[in-house]
């Protein structure tokens, strides 16, 4: 016990930027996607285009090598980045392109009939998106977004591989000194602990948007 009492901060320390990264990701990306989403829906042609491409290269590609294109490639081309603007940029493009189709296709669930309703009753098209079509499409696609979130949380580990000391890079550099695995354990208690709370989360937010079913 003392042992992991010594590690803790540093674990801490891991752990502050693993969430950190996480929450500026997760902040951003929704807007972004729903706005691509309703853009892939009811959108000029050019716009669906540009938007299909957008999704078929970051949901086709893995976020590793997004990366590192992004950290190590664009220096290429004189744009250098700061490894967390390398890295929000990286996990924003990624996970909106899949937030995206999950939207896009909870949009496409909701029934027509339900569009003509709102213009019979007057409504514009964003009134219609916003009062009627989107609180019901946030519920039918909550468990899928919340796999989604999971996974993004768990994969802020691949920052590590542009230097960044996040949670598990912290655990390996202290089983790399101190030669004992114990970093490991509290690295997957961690990372156990933000993953239930997540759940929590979506299943609190599953229960709040059930009124739209």
């Amino acid at each position: 016990m003392d042992y992991v009492l010594t590690i803790l901060p540093v674990l801490l320390k891991g752990l502050k930027l693993s969430l950190t990264v996480y929450g500026i990701v997760i902040i951003l990306i929704f807007p972004i996607a729903i706005l691509a989403a309703i853009g892939k829906v009811s959108g000029p042609k050019i716009l669906k285009k540009i938007l299909q491409l957008y999704t078929w290269i970051w949901r086709g590609t893995p976020l590793l090598l997004q990366l590192f294109f992004i950290y190590f490639g664009l220096p290429y081309f004189d744009i250098n980045l700061p490894p967390l603007v390398a890295v929000i940029i990286a996990f924003v493009l990624n996970v909106a392109a899949y937030e995206t189709e999950i939207i896009r296709a909870g949009i496409e669930s909701i029934d027509k009939g339900q569009y003509e309703a709102a213009k019979s009753l007057g409504m514009t098209y964003f009134q219609t998106m916003r009062r009627i079509i989107i609180p019901q499409t946030i519920r039918r696609v909550l468990p899928a977004t919340a796999n989604e979130a999971i996974l993004t949380f768990k994969d802020t580990a691949l920052v590590a591989a542009i230097g960044m000391g996040d949670l598990l890079r912290s655990a390996k550099e202290v089983v790399t000194t101190d030669f004992k695995i114990t970093a490991f354990f509290v690295a997957f208690v961690f990372y156990l602990i933000i993953s239930s709370l997540l759940l929590q989360v979506f299943s609190r937010l599953e229960k709040r948007y059930s009124i739209y079913e």
